[in-house]
């Protein structure tokens, strides 16, 4: 009997000390923010959780390697159904580069680019039936009268893969301006096949009120066919000046779009001035604000606007930063690391890094920064169809980052 009780208190002290290591695990897993420098602004937020998220740190092992460091100015990247990667070069320029990382073919066939301050060729992406149709779909800063605007083109490539053929520029983002800073141009397509572009609102003072603007496409999410035509019944059809293919609006500089797997809802990154960089979920007809609802400041020091915050009728950032990372690509990981499933990932350029967001119910619950040690300006990240992350960044290379 006394034998059987020692056995009792002997599993119950092992089951309990189990049961503590276990949470003293899953505490660590839960570190303090990874915004550590002060913020630009003394503006709240709006909930708990919208900024400065408690920190996470990756436990899988992988490995970061460089597969091609030979890319010039690199801007979108798109992973082929065989997993090849089609990468754009802001001059003009568009290569298919092996699995491995290696070049493969040069593209050629592209209407003129405008390469100048952020202008360039930009997003690439292909038809959801490329392996019958073989059509490409890209944005580009092109020349226009009164300055420059971002255009949406298509066009099929070769059965050799080294040009495009029956080119067509599908949509244009009006009006012109005459600067050459945030043109946006992210692009997706939706389950019906139907286009999601990204267009900023160009960055002058003089211009950027047109983000507010539902007669102008710059500053918004349009949606669009492959035709280049507004998508019936969309939130501003029918609306008196408005234009039928604005989906959204409000938006600064949108330089990320990403489907989030876990519920089929489009998300979207942009640039902040000084501060009030945005992770959104897109949602039909919403205003996200800018330049009116911002925790931006101008680079100045000195409010945008009137320094609100927040206004009824204007969606809310699910997060946002403050100091800027300057927010580039994203992608909702898919990969084989499980702990990263559905995670999204973000470029950081200014930032240096990639962010790691953990996301729970919509909301970010957790947040690492990836690669800092590289001081890299992060343009894009994708999956490739090995499981691994890719990023694309500034400097002309593209990384892998892989479970190993």
């Amino acid at each position: 009997m006394i034998q059987h009780k020692k056995a009792l208190l002997l599993a119950l002290s092992f089951s309990v000390a189990v049961t503590t290591s276990y949470a003293a695990v899953q505490r660590d897993t839960t570190l303090a923010p990874v915004e550590t420098q002060s913020p630009n602004s003394t503006y709240k937020p709006a909930f708990k959780g919208q900024t400065r998220i408690s920190g996470v740190k990756t436990r899988t092992p992988y490995s970061v390697t460089v597969i091609n460091s030979t890319l010039k100015n690199p801007w979108g990247i798109h992973v082929l159904p065989d997993g090849r990667f089609l990468v754009t070069e802001k001059a003009g320029s568009m290569r298919i580069l092996k699995a491995s990382g290696d070049f493969d073919k040069q593209i050629t066939g592209f209407p003129a680019v405008l390469f100048r301050g952020q202008g360039g060729l930009l997003d690439v992406t292909i038809d959801p039936a490329f392996a019958t149709n073989r059509m490409i779909y890209w944005g580009y800063a092109e020349q226009a009268e009164g300055g420059s605007l971002l255009a949406i083109a298509k066009g099929k490539l070769s059965a050799d893969e080294t040009k495009l053929e029956n080119v067509e520029v599908i949509y244009r983002a009006t009006p012109a301006y005459k600067g050459n800073l945030q043109y946006g141009a992210r692009i997706v397509f939706d389950k019906q096949g139907n286009l999601f572009v990204s267009t900023g609102e160009r960055s002058g003072n003089d211009i950027r009120m047109k983000a507010q603007d539902l007669s102008a496409g710059i500053g918004k999410i349009i949606h669009i066919t492959k035709a280049g035509k507004a998508v019936a019944g969309g939130p501003f059809a029918g609306k008196a000046n408005a234009l039928p293919e604005i989906y959204a609006y409000g938006l600064r500089n949108p330089d990320g779009l990403a489907w989030n797997p876990a519920t089929g809802e489009l998300w979207e990154a942009e640039f902040g001035p000084r501060g009030g960089d945005e992770i959104n979920i897109i949602k039909p007809g919403r205003n996200y604000g800018w330049p009116v609802v911002t925790y931006g400041i101008e680079y100045s020091g000195e409010k945008v606007g009137d320094g609100i915050q927040q206004k009824e009728g204007v969606t809310q950032p699910i997060y946002y930063w403050d100091p800027t990372i300057s927010p580039g690509g994203i992608t909702f990981y898919t990969g084989n690391i499980a702990e990263w499933k559905n995670n999204l990932f973000v470029g950081g350029l200014s930032g240096s890094h990639i962010a790691r967001l953990v996301i729970r119910n919509n909301k970010v619950v957790g947040e690492e920064r990836l690669l800092r040690d590289r001081n890299e300006r992060w343009r894009a990240v994708v999956t490739g169809k090995d499981g691994a992350l890719y990023g694309l960044t500034d400097s002309g290379k593209l990384y892998r980052i892989a479970k190993k």
